[in-house]
């Protein structure tokens, strides 16, 4: 029976928290380094400005040295640390206030076009290689990022959670405080509204 090679990057952020523990500074600046840009992301899908979102950020590393000592390992350092940040987004107060009974109403698009876990059956077109105006990357952009921030607050903050930072299910589910079947019905129609997106500039 062979056993489990240590994930590297799990290893070298123990270490690293372990120094931060410790009171090296290095290792505060490491730690930052590795999660500032998702911390961002996320804040600004809970709070109305790139500004505020970096307040929340700049809140959450503060509290993350204060209550270091209390991290016990139960989760990753990652699930931990966005953990405090998505509560510190949320008692900011300058956030939209919708209930979630409210922003996660509505019909879910069509369930044969996404497998179990909420990927797509048939992802769209390779439209950048076939496109003959590469120009079509920028407008597809600003289309995608406008339908980002349509989306209600928990569709968006999965959304960027596991499609632009890479996050496990179970990950989301820790950081967000949802259930699995949740966190997949959301990621589902979160998805679902992208594609739309995509297809009405792709092929209007």
């Amino acid at each position: 029976m062979s056993l489990r090679r240590p994930d590297p990057a799990a290893v070298a952020e123990a270490e690293l928290v372990a120094r931060l523990r410790a009171g090296d500074e290095a290792a505060f600046v490491a730690l930052a380094r590795r999660h500032q840009a998702t911390m961002l992301r996320l804040a600004a899908a809970f709070v109305p400005s790139t500004a505020v979102a970096e307040e929340v950020v700049q809140d959450t590393w503060l509290a993350v040295l204060r209550g270091i000592d209390g991290f016990a390992g139960l989760s990753s350092f990652k699930t931990w640390l966005l953990r405090i940040l998505v509560n510190r987004a949320k008692s900011t107060g300058m956030s939209e206030a919708r209930s979630v009974a409210i922003e996660d109403v509505g019909p879910a698009l069509d369930r044969s076009r996404f497998d179990a876990t909420g990927a797509w059956m048939s992802p769209p077109r390779h439209w950048i290689e076939e496109s003959e105006d590469r120009l079509l990357a920028t407008g597809l952009r600003e289309r995608l990022e406008l339908a980002l921030k349509r989306l209600p607050q928990r569709q968006r903050a999965i959304v960027i959670l596991r499609d632009v930072d890479g996050l496990s299910g179970e990950e989301v589910c820790g950081v967000l405080g949802v259930t699995a079947s949740n966190q997949r019905v959301l990621l589902h129609r979160a998805r679902g509204h992208l594609r739309e997106a995509v297809e009405e500039f792709i092929e209007p």
